[in-house]
């Protein structure tokens, strides 16, 4: 009596067959889409080239008065005059920038120093009685 080894599964025996249907079936799939995406672009300027068409001069063009074109102003908004921002609101908006400023991690002296001097400047106008208008 003679074992007979067990059967392979229809994957594993055709392993490389699946692997080179796989592979075809995304290689057709990639040129379908560059296809169609080069015939789009086609398409786009075919049409561009006929919404634009050849004016020819004729009698009547070159008899009739040019229009001038209408020259418009910009418009320009206003300048909103806001109210002025209390002074508690002022000191806490300093705090919280000072705050910001102690967390910042300086890169070499040179940023460490320009960041001490505004946490000093920070620190004058929330001491102060009066903080300085704009």
């Amino acid at each position: 009596m003679e074992t007979q080894p067990p059967k392979e599964s229809l994957v594993q025996r055709y392993k490389v067959v699946w692997r080179l249907l796989l592979i075809s079936n995304l290689a057709l799939g990639a040129y379908l889409f560059a296809r169609a995406r080069k015939k789009d672009t086609v398409t786009e300027h075919g049409k561009a080239a006929e919404k634009v068409p050849p004016v020819l001069p004729t009698a009547s063009t070159t008899t009739t008065i040019p229009e001038e074109p209408v020259i418009s102003s910009p418009i320009v908004e206003p300048v909103k005059i806001r109210d002025p921002i209390p002074d508690d609101q002022q000191r806490e908006l300093f705090k919280w920038i000072l705050e910001e400023k102690r967390k910042v991690k300086p890169k070499d002296r040179e940023e460490k120093k320009r960041i001490d001097e505004e946490k000093a400047t920070l620190k004058d106008f929330i001491r102060s009685k009066s903080i300085p208008s704009l």
